[in-house]
C-alpha cells in the first residue's frame, strides 16, 4: 500500500506577526490578541507568534503566545518588554 503521510496531532499553528508591524502602535501602548485583532494584523482566532522582521522604534509592552529571540532582542533593544506564557517558553 502506499504511504499517505502523517498529521501530527500535536502541532500547534502559529499566526505569524513579524516585528515591523508593530510599528504602528503608539508608544508605551500594550500589543496583545484584542490590538492586533482590531489593527487587523490577525484575522483568525488562535495562538500567536512575534518573529524578527522590519524594525521598531518605540517601547511596546508585547504578550503574545510565542517568540522567537530575535524578536525578542529588537523589541527590548527598544525599550520595551515581551511577556509570553510560561507554558510556551
Amino acid at each position: 500500500l502506499p504511504k499517505r503521510g502523517f498529521k501530527n496531532p500535536g502541532r500547534v499553528e502559529f499566526q505569524v506577526v513579524k516585528v515591523g508591524r508593530l510599528s504602528a502602535a503608539p508608544a508605551g501602548a500594550v500589543v496583545d490578541q484584542v490590538w492586533l485583532r482590531s489593527q487587523r494584523i490577525v484575522r483568525r482566532p488562535g495562538p500567536i507568534k512575534l518573529l524578527a522582521g522590519g524594525e521598531i522604534k518605540v517601547a511596546l509592552t508585547v504578550r503574545v503566545d510565542a517568540t522567537s529571540g530575535a524578536a525578542q532582542q529588537a523589541i527590548e533593544a527598544a525599550g520595551g518588554k515581551v511577556e509570553v506564557p510560561a507554558a510556551r517558553v
